[in-house]
């Protein structure tokens, strides 16, 4: 059986969001055609994602130094445990289904914070002497973008820092296989947005096929 994490980083609903329109097409087709799969929703709005700060570290380096978990204090307990959970959640995958709007030129900060979260050490990642190597080879993962703007070509392009962020990080974890589904232009050009979200979509159920 394969395990899909279906990440999503957005605090509307598919309703008012475009990432999540096209996002639910392609998740709800994705089960239609492989119905033997295991699903897992992970709307990061709503789940605890520790940032990484005084008492994560505190707690890590209490860990290294011997100490037992139920040494650490309450609030490195709550942290440390939930930053283990999430990150053995995601090495466990073998799909990964990102779903996010292009911000201020890059992801939500909530992604940003849950990929801090997972890029653990000897987890995700281990460090040698050629450099750091990522540990989770032979997974495939998938970005699902909403850009108001068009940021495909031209001058723009440069300027897109979200998915070239996923794709960074992907490759450092050793996920080589990252597609992409864009919809973008549709504030941009308000009289096509039906028009390119529909296309989306289209791609969406597309692509769940074959995923």
């Amino acid at each position: 059986m394969t395990n899909v994490l279906y990440i999503t980083a957005h605090p509307l609903d598919h309703k008012r969001s475009y990432s999540l329109a096209v996002g639910k097409a392609f998740i709800d087709s994705y089960v239609e055609f492989h119905p033997h799969d295991e699903i897992v929703h992970l709307d990061l709005y709503q789940a605890e994602i520790p940032y990484l700060d005084a008492d994560v570290f505190s707690g890590w380096e209490k860990l290294r130094t011997g100490e037992s978990f139920e040494q650490l204090t309450p609030e490195e307990r709550l942290k440390v445990g939930r930053l283990a959970e999430l990150g053995a959640q995601f090495k466990m995958s073998d799909k990964y289904v990102f779903v996010t709007p292009l911000w201020n030129f890059s992801v939500p900060a909530i992604m940003k914070t849950y990929l801090d979260a997972v890029a653990v050490s000897g987890k995700t990642f281990k460090y040698s002497k050629i450099g750091s190597q990522g540990l989770l080879t032979g997974k495939k993962a998938i970005h699902i973008q909403a850009r108001g703007d068009v940021y495909s070509g031209g001058t723009e392009a440069e300027l897109e820092m979200g998915h070239r962020y996923l794709e960074v990080m992907m490759n450092f974890f050793g996920v080589h296989s990252l597609e992409h589904i864009i919809i973008e232009g549709h504030v941009q050009f308000p009289e096509k947005a039906k028009e390119i979200k529909e296309k989306a979509i289209v791609t969406a159920v597309e692509v769940a096929r074959r995923f």
